[in-house]
């Protein structure tokens, strides 16, 4: 395989994992582009190599800045704008988790809270509460569990993770 095989694989790869994190394949993908691109690319480089439309490009790259994944690198004396991807995978894993917490995990804790004050003492009423209760339980130990993790350095996650799995 040449290096441009591998490339293409690993753009189609990361642009199905990106559904994994809960951003499209488009997004993904540039995000892909971005990481392995050894200098800044302009939104025309990336519709080129990607094939794909500036709004397409412009938008994705928008929600790739959200996310804390990708810079803008400004160049004197040019015009057009070049793009970065963080390219220390501690960090962008870190930014995927503030981002998945802050979508999915934290509002479900905010229904579950809400969940809490359900009131009645039938067994229905009983069973339900309860559920809601574990549920949040797990759900607050998770976070806290994110949290932590956000704010360890790449170091100590590693030799964690290593004492895990021997």
């Amino acid at each position: 395989m040449n290096v441009q095989e591998g490339k293409e694989k690993f753009l189609q790869s990361w642009g199905a994992l990106g559904s994994s994190w809960g951003i499209n394949r488009t997004m993904a993908q540039i995000h892909a582009l971005l990481l392995i691109s050894p200098k800044a690319l302009s939104a025309d480089d990336i519709m080129e190599e990607l094939q794909i439309s500036r709004g397409n490009v412009n938008m994705n790259l928008r929600a790739l800045i959200d996310w804390g994944l990708v810079y803008k690198e400004l160049r004197a004396g040019e015009r057009k704008e070049y793009f970065i991807a963080e390219k220390d995978m501690w960090e962008v894993v870190k930014h995927i988790i503030i981002q998945r917490k802050k979508k999915e995990l934290e509002p479900m804790i905010k229904v579950l809270d809400e969940l809490a004050n359900v009131q009645g003492s039938d067994e229905e009423t009983q069973q339900f509460v309860q559920v809601v209760k574990d549920i949040r339980l797990f759900s607050n130990k998770a976070d806290a569990t994110l949290d932590s993790l956000v704010k360890a350095d790449s170091n100590w996650f590693i030799g964690t993770f290593m004492k895990m799995i021997r």
